[in-house]
């Protein structure tokens, strides 16, 4: 299980944060991906939030990765990097979801509609991938 989970960690979550680098270093190439809505179809304030989200992503969602590569390697310090991805990964999927619903109560333009659907579902994989994950992390820690 471990080298079969590591795998899927490792894919999952460098799909997140390479779209997350995508879409900060090169903002023309991640809508053309269809990664992010290009900036004169969204909201203005929606725009500068995903910008931002992008820059920190970037800098902080690698740990799950990290995770998901010691994982498969049989390193145990795979848990404190998937404690600490985890609760990474399970803050940017909540707060994902919960600005996207919020942005579109106030009538936000926030994407198209079949962008913001492939962005929840995203969302919740990879919140459930860091529930598992930190599951699996607090299990093996206890079990040393």
């Amino acid at each position: 299980m471990g080298v079969a989970w590591g795998i899927v960690v490792l894919a999952l979550s460098l799909l997140c944060w390479g779209g997350q680098a995508v879409s900060w270093f090169a903002p023309s190439t991640a809508v053309k991906l269809t990664l992010m809505e290009a900036e004169d179809s969204v909201d203005p304030s929606y725009f500068a939030d995903i910008r931002g989200e992008a820059l920190w992503d970037t800098l902080t969602l690698w740990t799950m990765a990290a995770s998901g590569v010691l994982l498969a390697a049989g390193n145990p310090s795979w848990a404190y990097f998937g404690l600490v991805g985890g609760g990474m990964y399970v803050y940017f999927a909540g707060r994902g979801i919960v600005t996207r619903l919020t942005m579109q109560r106030h009538g936000r333009r926030i994407g198209t509609r079949q962008n913001v659907i492939v962005a929840f579902a995203l969302l919740t994989v990879w919140g459930v991938m860091a529930v598992i994950t930190i599951i699996a992390a607090v299990v093996a820690l206890a079990t040393r």
